[in-house]
């Protein structure tokens, strides 16, 4: 399934995109390699794909709300592995060679009161600003003074909840205005746009406030995207309508901060953050597994 969005480049990617803007962090392959013979890179993520499928398909076979779950995830099971087979013998075999949880949800919108309540008590605003990053991840205090922020957000659950909207909630209270971009359709347990907003409707108030934070400033926006990573040049309308002048892009998450975008430049502030955990990121970072990236980079004016 793919999204039905009309796609177009993110607005605040340096020009011309083409000579700067590579959307892959990792090369998985050169122009010297043969394009019909998996690299010994491509192989590795196969195989870890390959080891993925149970996983994957036992969460799905329980999954009740879909009729008939379990054959459905036998078939899926088979397919996906036909295709990464075939990614094995051949890497243009699907068109060229490959490239870069409701539960969860309820538990951690009742614990999203207290992790706000513990991050207000914190009178020092640095520490306060400190604590919230590390909500995110861990990490290092940088400007939070913009007028306008884009979050490309990243798992749903915990990361979301209590990682993600204590940090926007925060950025509302400054005055600024919060565009969070989640996945149009699913992928992984990657947050996605409806259950975003359903997310958002349970957390406000009454007043439409996050726990006394007036929320009329945080937009939501699909950003059409439905893999766990993200290649800029393809972003909902929507999202480059909303993004179009704003002065600080976050992008958080292995996939879409790491393996993806770690070097992309922008016309504004961005920040990249996330967590490795692939031990083949984490060598070619020249890193260890479980290490943490805050890479910040400020514009020039």
């Amino acid at each position: 399934m793919e999204s039905s969005c009309e796609m177009v480049a993110f607005p605040l990617l340096i020009t011309p995109i083409e000579s700067n803007y590579r959307a892959c962090t990792i090369p998985y392959r050169f122009p010297s390699d043969n394009p019909r013979k998996p690299t010994p890179t491509e192989i590795a993520w196969i195989d870890l794909f390959l080891n993925s499928i149970s996983s994957f398909k036992k969460r799905a076979e329980s999954d009740a709300t879909v009729p008939d779950a379990p054959a459905k995830a036998e078939k899926f099971a088979q397919r996906y592995a036909e295709i990464l087979e075939d990614f094995k013998k051949d890497p243009e075999s699907h068109g060229g060679p490959p490239d870069c949880i409701d539960e969860e949800n309820a538990k951690a919108i009742s614990l999203f009161g207290e992790v706000v309540r513990l991050n207000d008590a914190i009178e020092d605003e640095g520490k306060r600003l400190e604590n919230l990053v590390r909500g995110i991840f861990a990490g290092n205090i940088f400007d939070l003074g913009s007028a306008q922020a884009v979050i490309f957000v990243d798992n749903s659950g915990a990361d979301i909840i209590l990682g993600i909207l204590p940090f926007a909630r925060e950025l509302l209270r400054r005055g600024t205005q919060v565009v969070l971009a989640a996945n149009d359709l699913p992928s992984i347990n990657d947050v996605t746009y409806p259950e975003l907003i359903e997310i958002i409707a349970k957390l406000k108030d009454e007043r439409g406030q996050l726990m006394g934070v007036d929320a009329s400033n945080l937009l939501i926006a699909n950003s059409g995207n439905d893999l766990p990573v993200i290649d800029l040049t393809r972003v909902s309308q929507e999202l480059a309508f909303l993004a179009s002048d704003a002065d600080l892009v976050i992008l958080e998450g292995m996939g879409r901060g790491i393996e993806t975008n770690l070097y992309a430049q922008f016309k504004c502030d961005s920040l990249k953050i996330g967590m490795v955990k692939h031990p083949e990121v984490a060598q070619f970072l020249g890193g260890r597994l479980y290490d943490c990236v805050f890479k910040y980079n400020e514009v020039q004016s």
